[in-house]
């Protein structure tokens, strides 16, 4: 098995908020990108009416995540979350006490790893 955690995290962006959420957008790809290189996989994927967005996260190991999430917490929660509401938190893999708390703090919900592989 795998140390990887990964999740997609689905929010309803509010009416309005469009340019401020992807200017927001830009701004994390960057800091992540530029800072966090155990982030191997972050991407964004709007809706057509672009009234929701899909977030695609993957991280080396909870470590990484966690570095993430304290990242967001430090510099951005507050603009985001005015900008979309958390409609849906799907996380994967084994993460740990200290990530299963931050997340859980956005409903997320903990699919451990049954098996498979990723390559």
């Amino acid at each position: 098995m795998s140390d990887t955690v990964s999740w997609v995290l689905e929010v309803a962006i509010k009416p309005g908020e469009l340019d401020n959420f992807k200017a927001l957008m830009e701004e994390m790809v960057e800091a992540t990108q530029s800072t966090q290189p155990d982030t191997t996989i972050y991407e964004w994927f709007y809706s057509d009416d672009g009234t929701a967005c899909h977030l695609y996260e993957r991280y080396t190991d909870s470590a990484a995540a966690m570095i993430h999430l304290q990242s967001f917490g430090e510099n951005f929660a507050e603009r985001f979350l005015g900008a979309a509401d958390v409609t849906r938190f799907m996380v994967y893999g084994n993460p740990s006490e200290d990530v299963r708390g931050v997340v859980g703090g956005f409903g997320a919900v903990i699919m451990e790893q049954l098996g498979g592989y990723a390559r």
